[in-house]
């Protein structure tokens, strides 16, 4: 039996609706109360989590593409586990986050760094940060310790953020687009914003756009 076209493409996105399903309900994702819901944004509460840095330069694909591999490279065993000479695989978590660097950071403090001006374009951001949250089983305590200087481990406190979520590709101009839309909703709701804005990525590569989801995520301080 031979299928044309609409029917293929749409019994591939019935298979990448069930493969993105899956994998949605297998991965752990960071804890957080939603405090308000006004579709697509949101402000959440998060609890405090552990996440596994990088910086990188670059565009915001080269850089989401080489911090990726980097930190890939320590989840999947280029790592030390304490109290041991072995290594250890880390589970795969969601979201993929990677946000604009200010010029004026030093290559030196990673694990302090907070962009020295609330600069909210992504257009012109040469450097980034990119992060990937910690399964909660983990602390600074037990957690395998990174091989590679380039990836840090570091603790985040509890932070208030204006969540904008949405789905599709992500061009620069795309990512602007929706974070001048958090911005806007932030002051709408009398929030002030606190942090650089990111932009959290949960899916793999092959997923249809129509099923990604995307976040622009901005820290706000407590309302």
């Amino acid at each position: 039996m031979r299928l044309n076209t609409h029917t293929l493409l749409a019994l591939l996105a019935l298979l990448a609706g069930f493969l993105w399903m899956e994998s949605a309900m297998a991965t752990e994702e960071p804890h957080y109360d939603v405090r308000i819901s006004q579709a697509p944004f949101e402000l959440r509460h998060y609890a405090p989590t552990l996440i596994a840095q990088t910086l990188v330069d670059g565009d915001m694909d080269e850089a989401s593409n080489k911090g990726f591999r980097l930190i890939a490279d320590f989840i999947f065993g280029n790592n030390l586990a304490v109290g041991s000479d072995q290594t250890a695989k880390i589970a795969m978590t969601a979201p993929v986050t990677v946000e604009p660097q200010s010029s004026k950071i030093a290559m030196t403090a990673p694990v302090t760094l907070e962009p020295q001006s609330h600069d909210t374009s992504v257009a012109g951001a040469k450097q980034w940060r990119i992060h990937f949250v910690m399964p909660s089983q983990y602390t600074m305590a037990n957690i395998p310790k990174p091989k590679n200087s380039a990836v840090i481990l570091h603790e985040v406190p509890r932070k208030y953020f204006v969540v904008h979520r949405y789905s599709g590709f992500n061009s620069m101009a795309r990512v602007q687009e929706k974070t001048n839309e958090a911005l806007a909703w932030a002051k709408q709701q009398s929030l002030k914003v606190v942090g650089t804005p990111q932009l959290s990525r949960y899916d793999p590569p092959w997923t249809l756009p129509m099923f990604r989801r995307n976040e622009i995520m901005v820290e706000v301080a407590a309302p």
